[in-house]
């Protein structure tokens, strides 16, 4: 006898059961709460973009700055955007490093490497060559040239790599708790385990909103450490007949 289809689901419930998810204050106390777990969230995702900058920045700077090299560097660091983070994580899983939060960090620094070091080098490489012959000509060192006037001059394209792996990595860090890691995760995974779909949907649109947070306040961030000079120019409001600003 052929077994019953499984009832579909109710979306009009989905969305108010996870309405009510959201506004339980149990959900948003202890250890397992809300609060707790986007603290988690946060810090998986900062320690696996600082691992990444580390490995990331210095060699696509230098990469850049000896104009050597660097596009095979970026070749092979792309290259491994087709590895999916939840096959190394499986990966990782079966070495030493096992399961839980630190697997799925290393997991997501090595998904945050391509950006940072993409941008570092383009940003470093992208330096007019005239400067590089002002510091020289002004008796200055390689290293003091590229401290003193590449960098600053490629700091937009550094902080635009930063913000896109933070963000990237923002958004993979919920596959930790598939492999017994925390963060917000835990709270998709476990509405599946229960078939509480209105769960399931309230922690995608917590990890949703961390992730336009992210983003905001790394524009902020971005826009802040870009030297006035090499910030994008308004555009004036063209077609309406208003004045741009100070004119």
């Amino acid at each position: 006898m052929a077994a019953d289809p499984e009832p579909a689901v109710n979306r009009t419930s989905v969305v108010g059961d996870a309405i009510t998810w959201l506004n339980d204050p149990f959900n948003w106390s202890g250890p397992a709460g809300v609060p707790a777990r986007f603290a988690e969230h946060l810090g998986m995702s900062a320690l696996a973009v600082l691992l990444a900058a580390a490995v990331a920045l210095p060699v696509g700077i230098w990469l850049g700055h000896v104009r050597r090299g660097g596009g095979v560097a970026v070749v092979v660091a792309n290259a491994s955007r087709a590895l999916p983070t939840l096959a190394l994580l499986l990966i990782f899983a079966s070495t030493a490093i096992g399961f839980g939060n630190r697997a799925t960090v290393l997991a997501a620094a090595v998904f945050a490497i391509p950006p940072i070091l993409t941008n570092a080098y383009t940003g470093v490489m992208g330096v007019d060559p005239d400067v590089r012959d002002a510091a020289h000509g002004m008796g200055l060192t390689p290293a003091r040239s590229l401290l003193r006037m590449e960098l600053p001059l490629a700091v937009p394209l550094l902080a635009a790599g930063l913000r896109t792996a933070a963000v990237q990595v923002v958004a993979t860090v919920p596959l930790a708790a598939l492999v017994g890691g925390g963060g917000l995760g835990t709270i998709i995974v476990s509405g599946f385990a229960n078939r509480r779909f209105g769960q399931v949907l309230a922690g995608a649109v917590l990890v949703a909103g961390v992730c336009l947070l992210a983003e905001a306040v790394l524009a902020l961030v971005q826009r802040a450490v870009t030297p006035a000079g090499l910030r994008p120019a308004r555009r004036s409001r063209v077609g309406t007949g208003a004045p741009a600003p100070g004119a």
